[in-house]
């Protein structure tokens, strides 16, 4: 995803590439507002911008080798172009930050994404003539908030609204909680806050994301805000058209969430449920705190709450402990549970 807008003679001109999820997508959304703030007009193309900056990801092998693509193009830009200055921000600067400026010298600076909020300071210092190839890595926990301003890219009428960030699943393939830090929800009056300007932005369609968005509130003590209530508060905003949910866990599916994904009608009948497999010693190797009889069990509550309901998964094939006999169960499984959308990958030591 690459951002843009309205060139200025004044300005100075801008390339921003972002890589990746929703989540990422919408810290991108953040910098471009903080970039126009600092006097920088985003344009769609690389070419003739004197700051490029490459947000990138290091989910799974294949992401890392895109990021690294991203700056290594962008790094010829710099020699044979007008590009004065590449920053590197995002998973893949988090994750390796400090091994990086040696590795790719062409980086001026490398932030990890508790300095996004900062971003256009140090943007700032870089111009004015501080040393270049640094790296500014700090343990993760900025949260998205509704002070922050974003510049909206791509269709218009629909948005994600980033409800929390970092994850305490741990399920041992993932390395989210080393890259994003311990789970961190917003409150549901800090969320209310940020849909509302959306919608006076123009947005109709709404879509919750967050690692884990079933964990929504059980990381405040004693606070009683929960996904369900959250989904309730949303929906009693005028001007949401359509409210969606992405990225649920089958371990943290309760009654509450269903009842509001029933009963709200601008709660699309939609649920993301990555079960990742369903052999129970694979279940169990990824951390994943689920058994075969309870995934089954969730999506027959699923349906039965919700008739109508549209269900997405993910499914990890190859995984270490995958034999043949495995797979077929999996592959029987799915035949089985009659999914409306399903997304299969690759097993990434990642």
């Amino acid at each position: 995803m690459s951002l843009g807008n309205a060139a200025s003679s004044s300005a100075g001109r801008a390339y921003l590439l972002s890589l990746g999820c929703p989540k990422n997508e919408v810290d991108a959304q953040i910098i471009a507002a903080l970039l126009g703030k600092h006097n920088w007009c985003l344009q769609d193309t690389p070419l003739g911008a004197e700051l490029i900056i490459i947000n990138t990801c290091a989910f799974i092998q294949e992401a890392k080798e895109e990021s690294i693509a991203a700056i290594l193009e962008a790094g010829k830009e710099k020699q044979s172009g007008s590009c004065r200055w590449l920053v590197v921000t995002g998973c893949f600067s988090q994750r390796y930050g400090v091994n990086l400026p040696k590795l790719l010298p062409e980086v001026d600076l490398f932030l990890g994404v508790n300095d996004i909020p900062h971003l256009g300071e140090h943007i700032s210092s870089l111009v004015a003539g501080a040393t270049g190839n640094e790296q500014k890595m700090d343990t993760p926990t900025f949260l998205m908030s509704a002070r922050q301003s974003r510049m909206l890219s791509g269709q218009r009428h629909v948005a994600y609204l980033k409800i929390a960030d970092g994850c305490n699943n741990h399920c041992s393939y993932c390395a989210i909680p080393q890259i994003r830090g311990v789970y961190r929800s917003r409150t549901i009056a800090d969320t209310l806050l940020e849909a509302q300007e959306l919608v006076r932005m123009g947005v109709k369609e709404v879509i919750l994301a967050a690692q884990d968005t079933t964990l929504f509130g059980k990381d405040r003590r004693g606070a009683q805000e929960n996904i369900g209530t959250l989904l309730r508060a949303l929906a009693r905003i005028e001007g949401v058209r359509w409210l969606r949910l992405l990225y649920t866990h089958p371990a943290h599916i309760d009654e509450e969430l269903l009842a509001a994904i029933a009963q709200e009608a601008k709660v699309c009948k939609y649920i993301d449920l990555p079960i990742q497999h369903i052999n129970d010693q694979i279940l169990q190797s990824m951390n994943r705190r689920v058994t075969k009889k309870e995934i089954i069990a969730v999506l027959e509550k699923i349906r039965q709450a919700i008739p109508q309901v549209a269900l997405r998964t993910s499914i990890i094939v190859g995984y270490p402990l995958e034999t043949p006999k495995r797979f077929a169960e999996l592959l029987a499984f799915v035949e089985a549970a009659r999914f409306e959308h399903l997304g299969v990958f690759c097993y990434s030591r990642e």
